[in-house]
């Protein structure tokens, strides 16, 4: 079910395998989130805009470019850094912009992150995941104390970073789980060392064409991947799935199900009894997004530019809720802008501009926001684009055309729920890839390993290798 990137990839290994393999999909595009929009010669990702650990998508064979910087950072006292994929280049950078002991901080974290990425890619990222499986792991003292259970990515950041700056920048890889820093676990870490140790990199014509191409392959490989056709059930006997009930109320009999849709929706809503899950109520952040069509040139702006707030903890309150306060659109947001130096998504003398920040996800509960609400979105448009402009990129008298994307759309595109992005936010243990009923395999960004392109391509081996190859 689905035919995003997880959907895509599980469906080319298990051909490969010997199985019949057919892909529902509720769109009339395969991709999922990976999502993108053209517009007057202008062309947008929708979703994921940064690609990292290439050695898992090396079987595609794809034309991918390295970043540098991988990541601009734009702080609100005006300090500008670049990260590298070269740590001795990037502690450099540090001590140019912050001094030298920024730069012998993030030396020793850095050692930290190694420990912490070593220990995940060992024990976690690579096979299934339960908690009683994690407990296993306790015989492993050195994994454990690197990882460090209990301890929070602020926590770690605030014992090795006296720099606030440099605070500010571990911090804001917790979004790229989709949790809150203040609550995300230590191992995140990882996430970082991933992205500079191993590179950020672009795929020409954009990201988008990554889904062009798993879905060439599958097609290849004799994968059937029906688009328009939403499954609205999976139907179990005996403890056992038996196939997949399309909206059209036609059944489709099957041995084995992979479910490529947010684990919440498949528990709550795709199974004949609802189920419960722990970790599920724990949602991740969502975004709200500018695609910008702009004349001319803006040569201070890297591939990708964070443009940091002045009060980050108030962003997370807002995006996350409170006990003091409700959800609501950031004030003063972290503003990320992707600007791709590719003439293949824009026109000559103009840019496209991809332009997120965090948001509540979409509904009525206490940690939520109604971005149907009349006015809202195109409200919150105009307020970042005043937002960009205070903090030193005017673009309001450069737009060819300023169009919006809010959770709610999100949620309708992919059938997540109130368009949180990551699903179940960034904890170690998320839903298992193995279901509650025998036969039934979770695969994408809310099963374990968790979300991003590169642990969905990861999820999407580990299911495929527990369901190994077909039977004579």
């Amino acid at each position: 079910m689905g035919a995003g990137v997880g959907g895509l990839a599980v469906a080319v290994r298990l051909a490969a395998a010997g199985h019949r393999v057919v892909v529902h999909e509720q769109a009339a595009v395969a991709g999922g989130k990976l999502g993108g929009y053209e517009r007057d010669g202008f062309r947008f990702d929708t979703g994921p805009s940064l690609l990292t650990l290439p050695e898992v998508f090396a079987e595609l064979g794809l034309d991918l470019q390295p970043l540098d910087p991988v990541v601009r950072h734009v702080f609100p006292d005006g300090t500008v850094l670049d990260s590298s994929s070269s740590p001795a280049v990037f502690r450099s950078r540090i001590a140019a912009a912050l001094g030298d002991e920024a730069a012998a901080d993030w030396a020793r974290f850095w050692k930290r992150a190694e420990r912490i990425w070593a220990a995940s890619w060992r024990s976690v990222l690579r096979r299934p995941v339960t908690p009683a499986s994690l407990a296993a792991l306790s015989w492993r003292l050195g994994d454990l104390a690197a990882i460090a259970p209990g301890r929070t990515l602020r926590g770690i950041g605030h014992h090795y970073l006296r720099d606030w700056r440099l605070r500010m920048l571990l911090d804001r890889y917790a979004t790229y789980a989709g949790a809150d820093p203040r609550r995300a676990p230590a191992a995140l870490a990882a996430i970082p060392y991933a992205e500079l140790n191993f590179g950020g990199w672009y795929l020409p014509g954009g990201l988008g064409t990554l889904g062009a191409r798993l879905l060439e392959l599958a097609e290849s490989r004799g994968v059937d991947v029906r688009l328009s056709s939403r499954v609205s059930g999976v139907e179990v006997s005996g403890g056992r799935v038996t196939g997949v009930r399309l909206a059209s109320g036609r059944v489709v009999a099957a041995d084995l199900v992979v479910s490529d849709v947010d684990a919440l929706a498949l528990y709550r809503e795709l199974l004949p009894t609802p189920s419960r899950l722990a970790g599920l109520a724990d949602r991740s952040l969502a975004g709200f997004v500018l695609l910008l069509g702009v004349r001319g040139a803006t040569p201070e702006l890297a591939h990708h530019t964070v443009f940091f707030p002045r009060h980050y903890d108030a962003e997370f309150d807002a995006v996350f809720g409170s006990a003091a306060r409700r959800a609501g659109p950031v004030s003063d947001p972290t503003v990320f802008v992707t600007r791709a130096a590719d003439p293949a998504v824009c026109p000559v003398g103009h840019e496209a501009w991809f332009v997120l920040v965090n948001a509540p996800r979409h509904g009525t509960a206490w940690s939520a926001v109604d971005w149907t609400r009349p006015g809202l979105a195109a409200a919150y448009r105009e307020h970042i684009l005043a937002v960009l402009a205070a903090r030193g990129l005017e673009v309001r008298d450069r737009l060819v055309f300023a169009e919006h994307r809010t959770p709610r759309d999100l949620a309708s595109a992919t059938a997540t729920p109130g368009g949180a992005i990551y699903g179940t936010a960034g904890s170690l243990v998320r839903p298992a890839n193995r279901g509650p009923v025998d036969g039934l395999f979770l695969v994408g960004g809310s099963a374990h390993p968790g979300g991003g392109l590169p642990l969905v391509m990861l999820s999407a081996r580990i299911v495929a290798d527990q369901i190994g190859p077909a039977r004579p």
